[in-house]
């Protein structure tokens, strides 16, 4: 057909008489001879009896036949895979990124109170947390589940948890999953603790003591990090406290006005804590912070509190603190309370989530307002 389209007009004129169509009972048995050896040929192909003439006559013509018609699948949504980049330097013959299916890292609920032995590497201090071989970190595998939809959202950290047994528990008891736990690395029987909310649905983080104003007259507790071991590259003490717990998404600031203001001591921390797949939370208690611009630039997870809950043990203090955080929250979109493990703390933020719940916001984890440069 393509030969006779391209053929320039009028030059095959006169060359031949036109054919006269064969008769019609030439296409019959013709038909018929093609019947028989397609039967054949797909009988012996295919595995199918053959039929005979008289059953294959016997079927309506082509013009009367039944279309069948598969039903229609259903159409399933594909999710985009995710890029899973390395750290900041990697390994001497690592990739510089991989591509997985999009699969969830976080932890099976069944499994949250167990580390991930592959995000543990063993030390003098005891297990440190540590990216998985396959670029997973902490901050991935031990975050906290949220509904992730649009909408006016509010992160709550209680610290101190460890120090009271008993505070430990009521606050365990009476916070809803959504809340974000801090654990005091001076705490006892941290193990248990972490299981505990872990099983309860709770993210944590780890509180760090870091180098106050007037230090060393006021001391953060054991194993403070100052700003001359940070600007030497000397984490030692930052390594004990990071052994005394698993399971945590980050590091939280305790104390730390000068650290947190010193170039030298909270850029080599912050580096630190990238390597080990860990976010920072800045307490906000120093205006003078530099960890949110230095997380940006090194490409570490980074969230900061917007107010402090429960400066007084007033009651109608601190419902008046979190009135003002819903606000700050509808105003931007989002924010951050941290409190304390004192009984009242605890009462009046359980009593106002429910409240404020019901007026269309979200409670979530801390990790969920986190600015992450990895973007999982």
């Amino acid at each position: 057909m393509r030969g006779e389209l391209h053929r320039p007009l009028g030059l095959d004129i006169g060359k031949e008489k036109r054919r006269r169509s064969p008769p019609a009972a030439a296409f019959a048995g013709l038909a018929v001879a093609i019947v028989l050896i397609g039967g054949s040929l797909a009988s012996a192909f295919l595995g199918q009896p053959e039929r005979s003439v008289v059953d294959m006559l016997a079927e309506p013509p082509a013009s009367q036949a039944v279309a069948v018609v598969a039903a229609p699948q259903p159409v399933t949504a594909q999710k985009l895979p995710t890029i899973i980049r390395p750290p900041a330097e990697p390994a001497v013959g690592g990739v510089g990124f991989r591509v997985e299916e999009p699969v969830a890292l976080r932890q099976p609920p069944g499994t949250a109170h167990l580390p991930d032995a592959a995000l543990v590497e063993d030390s003098d201090f005891g297990p440190l947390p540590t990216r998985g071989p396959d670029g997973r970190r902490p901050f991935d595998v031990y975050a906290g589940a949220s509904r992730g939809v649009p909408g006016t959202r509010i992160a709550i950290v209680v610290g101190g948890l460890g120090i009271s047994q008993t505070g430990t528990m009521s606050a365990i008891r009476a916070l809803p999953a959504a809340v974000t736990f801090g654990f005091s690395p001076a705490g006892n029987s941290l193990d248990r603790w972490m299981q505990e909310s872990r099983r309860a649905g709770h993210e944590l983080v780890l509180q760090v003591p870091l180098e106050p104003v007037g230090y060393p007259e006021i001391d953060p507790g054991p194993n403070t990090l100052t700003v001359a071991d940070a600007a030497a590259n000397d984490f030692g003490a930052l390594h004990a406290v990071l052994a005394t717990l698993t399971n945590y998404v980050g590091v939280m600031s305790y104390m730390g006005g000068r650290f947190t203001g010193d170039a030298t001591a909270i850029e080599p921390l912050v580096a630190e804590l990238g390597r080990r797949g860990l976010m920072f939370l800045d307490d906000a208690s120093s205006m003078r912070s530099l960890a949110k611009d230095t997380a940006a630039l090194q490409g570490v997870p980074f969230a900061a509190a917007d107010l402090t809950i429960d400066r007084t043990q007033d009651a109608a203090d601190i419902r008046r603190q979190l009135d003002t955080l819903e606000q700050i929250a509808r105003a931007q979109g989002s924010a951050v309370g941290v409190a304390s493990a004192f009984d009242v703390s605890i009462n009046t933020i359980a009593g106002w989530i429910g409240e404020v719940q019901s007026r269309g916001i979200e409670i979530v984890p801390v990790s969920a307002l986190a600015n992450d440069p990895e973007g999982r």
